[in-house]
């Protein structure tokens, strides 16, 4: 996959380069500034792109707008965003469009380099990813779920982390057929209309959201 990667700091830079290098994936441009990921992802034949929520000049929101503006011009375009906080608003934002293909993970999480690749591969195939710490605090915030029972919720909020049934499953200690059973009562009790499950999936990760 050709990337774009935007990130100020040297040492992540460079030690992002390797990890994404060593899996198969091309560096079109690693930059530093608001500025050069703008010219960068003006590239066609870029595929995605890793970028940091706040670059210089001003260290607040230029990757995120960058990436917003990214995917107005070119629906589903992949982008995971890595930030040092949760920063609930800006998942909001990103995921507004109700498309796939967005990652939105702490920089901690780097650190575990298969869990990383792992997100940006499901993010690459159009999935959504978002660290547990976002789901925490969504939850902790937003009440668009109070029809769902416990359980309903913790699918839904492995599910919003980009996990697969099968990985549900594993983590909660049930069946595989029982996730499904659970899934289907989600898009059900959230109002989600008839669509292929990979839709629904963000779907009910936007409503859990209030995007």
């Amino acid at each position: 996959m050709r990337l774009v990667l935007a990130e100020d700091h040297a040492l992540l830079r460079e030690g992002l380069i390797r990890i994404l290098e060593a899996h198969d994936h091309e560096i079109v441009a690693a930059v530093e500034h608001a500025d050069a990921l703008t010219e960068a992802l003006a590239d066609p034949s870029v595929e995605g792109a890793v970028l940091d929520v706040r670059l210089p000049p001003s260290h607040t929101d230029e990757g995120l707008r960058a990436a917003v503006g990214v995917r107005a011009r070119r629906s589903g375009f992949p982008v995971m965003v890595l930030s040092q906080y949760v920063e609930r608003i800006y998942a909001r934002e990103l995921l507004a469009s109700g498309e796939g293909g967005i990652g939105y993970l702490l920089k901690d999480r780097v650190g575990d380099v298969g869990e990383f690749v792992d997100a940006l591969d499901r993010v690459a195939s159009g999935g959504t990813v978002l660290d547990p710490q976002v789901v925490s605090a969504v939850m902790a915030r937003q009440a668009p779920v109070e029809r769902l029972t416990v359980r309903e919720r913790e699918v839904l909020g492995l599910m919003a982390e980009g996990r697969s049934n099968a990985a549900i499953a594993g983590a909660l200690f049930v069946t595989e057929k029982a996730v499904g059973k659970h899934t289907n009562n989600i898009f059900t009790k959230l109002d989600l209309p008839v669509a292929p499950d990979d839709n629904r999936r963000v779907l009910a990760v936007l409503a859990w959201l209030g995007v």
